[in-house]
């Protein structure tokens, strides 16, 4: 297997292929290609009432790309109800050189002036390839999804690409296409131009990041 690098994710991320790793302190990483793939449909993804009142009151606050490496370090954290990750070594370094060149980014939540929950995950053309999300707080990792989507639907992205289903993902709209389908919307999205920055990176409102998305999806 060729050795991981920012050049090779690129092409794989193109071509509908992702990374893993067996375990964090396994230093081997695996392509996967599903037969079904989790996407969550820009323009219809729905905020449940709850979370949308939490973002709202701006009880936590966002940023985008504040602290890309805590954040995917964080993602790699061992927790209650998980032992281990697949996010080894090689993927921490090679996926914030990639965040150098511009292609990944990170969504942060903060509350009292720590980080209590974010994501990150890589840009190409007008598709974003979620990877990972965590949360230290509850609701933390959801707003972080909510400002992204946000983010995403404002600067032009056709895609989010979410690689599998979860029940967390489920309540947002995410769902499952066949492979071929994947094909064809990547394929048409991944050619055309999108702009993650097109919220400012920091001191978004909540009421400022829903307003977003209802205007837009």
């Amino acid at each position: 297997m060729a050795s991981l690098t920012p050049e090779l994710l690129l092409r794989a991320y193109a071509a509908g292929v992702f990374p893993m790793g067996e375990d964090r302190n396994d230093p081997t990483v695996f392509w996967v290609d599903p037969e079904f793939r989790g996407i969550l449909p820009l323009e219809r993804f729905h905020v449940p009432r709850r979370l949308a009142r939490t973002v709202r009151s701006d009880r936590f606050h966002t940023t985008v790309d504040q602290d890309f490496r805590g954040t995917i370090e964080a993602c790699a954290e061992r927790r209650s109800g998980r032992l281990s990750t697949w996010i080894n070594d090689d993927i921490i370094e090679n996926y914030t050189a990639l965040h150098r060149m511009g292609h990944a980014h990170s969504v942060e939540t903060w509350l009292d002036d720590k980080i209590v929950g974010g994501l990150y995950g890589v840009s190409l053309g007008a598709v974003f390839f979620g990877e990972s999300m965590f949360s230290r707080t509850r609701d933390a990792s959801k707003v972080a999804l909510v400002r992204l989507v946000a983010q995403l639907l404002s600067g032009g992205y056709k895609l989010l690409d979410t690689q599998f289903i979860t029940e967390h993902l489920s309540q947002f709209g995410a769902c499952e296409i066949t492979r071929d389908e994947y094909q064809q919307k990547l394929s048409a999205a991944v050619s055309r131009q999108a702009n993650f920055y097109s919220l400012p990176s920091s001191g978004t409102s909540g009421s400022m990041i829903m307003q977003s998305i209802n205007q837009m999806s």
